[in-house]
């Protein structure tokens, strides 16, 4: 390990190419979406940056909507720049780069002005134009192990083989179709996949779509709805119509079973929503949205709720989102000497609330912070047995502010400050993560991120330490990055502190323009034990 080591430190120091390369545009999928964070997963991060923007593309043009605030080999933790919704499967991607650790210089938060360019003659501007829809295919296959040993437990490995299609326009025509489908085992336990198919086998998107015309288009089979993000995956039919600026929705069908994440005929669930959308001529937008969602468990009331989102970027350099969800089914238990029973209700309670606020006071500066208070979200019917434990449970409540600052061309600096806190806890969550960045290092050409993590929660208290340095090895081919952790933990239940020192190494092997590898090698070492995870990926675009 002390000579592969030193042989990929050598690497990243010898291979310093001077000059400027350009670097194509990557794209990624959006694999999680929290009320904070948003998770971009691509083939690899090389050329990618904290602090990078993200954008997505719908008639050629880029709209900026996220800027990247951690990074791993594969993914990206993102924060929202737009009030565009944004759901599992969309996807969003990089900018042409030169110099691929190069920062953008700021963060735009109004779609890219079209291009004027001279009036073309009337008979060939109808000659250019399309006739009819044209089939456009787009997707990703990609075959995963994830391998873990150490020196007290038996080797394991995991493979997954993961699909994802977007096929617009099938044939010319106005049907179109997507999938995401994921199929993930262990070696040697092949009896779980027997015994239930759906242990293995994670549908997350399955649908076709057919649109009457650009404003009116119904999707039938597995889908996640933009406007329906806190629904979840919906089994069923969706119709959508549009008007100007209004957008009217209703949907019917199942939810994924809450077990396995296969189909449940049992699980029925309905309802409607309605939008707003709103673009001023400064390129400033709102978008609003409300939905009213019944979910049923063999025929009986498990949630019933309303959802409220908005967003607001009409004022300059401010963006604001908020959201709200007020449950509108509710059981109040009454006790009446040693006897208990629950009364139903229909009395809004909220739920679920989110603000956030950000604001770029300079180019080189901007804020942010947000405000989240949510209950332990009850399904009546699916958790009778837990129901008390459920209901007794105070709400938990949390503040987040970051702060990002651009001091000089190659460096950004960057702080997070959380605070949670639940009344039966008995000490708030406080947690401190800040970071410095610095791309094209002299010398060596490459990019390093140090950065200092604080936390302190109700059982335990701990500090973690980072650095990481990446770079191309062989430019447009080969890149690779090392890095290091040391991790110090305190329990409140114990005397001896939990201290890790963890290494890390990445190598991405760009094969073909849509064809690439990439490994990754993590180890965990404390006193007398040792950790090691192995993780590969190939996958083929298309």
């Amino acid at each position: 390990m002390k000579n592969l080591l030193s042989v990929i430190i050598l690497l990243l120091l010898g291979f310093n190419s001077k000059g400027q390369t350009s670097v194509e545009a990557k794209e990624g999928t959006i694999s999680y979406v929290t009320s904070q964070s948003v998770y971009v997963k691509f083939e690899s991060t090389e050329n990618i940056a904290v602090g990078d923007t993200l954008f997505t593309v719908k008639e050629q043009k880029k709209t900026p909507i996220l800027v990247v605030k951690e990074l791993s080999s594969i993914s990206c933790v993102c924060t929202p720049i737009s009030s565009k919704q944004l759901s599992v499967n969309d996807v969003v991607t990089t900018t042409i780069k030169t110099n691929q650790t190069t920062i953008p210089t700021e963060i735009v938060v109004t779609p890219i002005p079209v291009v004027v360019v001279e009036k073309a003659n009337s008979d060939t501007v109808k000659k250019d134009l399309p006739t009819q829809p044209r089939q456009n295919v787009s997707g990703r296959i990609s075959v995963s192990s994830y391998s873990n040993f150490s020196n007290i437990s038996d080797f394991s490995q995991r493979i997954r083989y993961n699909l994802s299609l977007n096929v617009q326009n099938i044939g010319n025509s106005k049907l179109s179709a997507e999938t995401y489908i994921s199929f993930a085992h262990k070696i040697n336990e092949w009896n779980d996949v027997q015994a239930d198919i759906f242990n293995a086998l994670k549908i997350y998107s399955l649908s076709v779509n057919y649109a009457f015309n650009k404003n009116n288009s119904v999707w039938l089979g597995r889908k996640i709805n933009p406007r329906l993000s806190n629904v979840g995956a919906i089994d069923g039919l969706q119709y959508e119509t549009k008007f100007k600026s209004f957008t009217t929705g209703i949907f019917a069908g199942t939810r994924p079973d809450y077990m396995n994440y296969g189909f449940n005929a049992n699980l029925l669930q309905y309802g409607g929503y309605f939008g707003h959308d709103y673009t001023n001529k400064n390129g400033g937008n709102t978008q609003t949205s409300v939905a009213f969602v019944e979910q049923t468990n063999n025929g009986n009331t498990d949630r019933r709720f309303a959802y409220l989102q908005h967003s607001n970027t009409l004022v300059k350099n401010l963006s604001f989102f908020g959201s709200v969800e007020f449950d509108l089914f509710n059981k109040v238990r009454e006790i009446s000497g040693t006897d208990t029973a629950y009364v139903k209700s229909s009395s809004p309670n909220l739920s679920n609330l989110y603000v956030s606020l950000r604001y770029r006071v300079i180019r080189q500066l901007t804020l942010s912070i947000s405000y989240s208070a949510r209950q332990n979200i009850v399904y009546y019917e699916t958790y009778k047995s837990i129901i008390d434990q459920l209901l007794e449970q105070a709400s938990m409540q949390g503040y987040m502010f970051q702060v990002n600052v651009r001091p000089m061309k190659n460096m950004t600096i960057g702080a997070n400050v959380g605070y949670r806190y639940c009344k039966p806890d008995p000490r708030p969550t406080k947690n401190l993560y800040s970071y410095l960045t610095y791309s094209n290092l002299p010398w060596i050409n490459a990019s390093a991120t140090l950065s200092a993590t604080f936390m302190e929660t109700s059982y335990l208290s701990g500090n973690i330490y980072s650095l990481g340095l990446s770079r191309d090895l062989i430019p447009g081919k080969v890149y690779g990055g090392i890095g290091y952790r040391y991790v110090n933990y305190k329990f409140v239940s114990a005397e001896t502190p939990l201290v890790q020192n963890m290494a890390e190494l990445n190598l991405t092997w760009r094969i073909l323009k849509k064809l690439s590898l990439s490994a990754n090698y993590e180890g965990t070492f404390e006193k007398g034990t040792n950790y090691d995870r192995i993780y590969v990926n190939l996958t083929q675009r298309f």
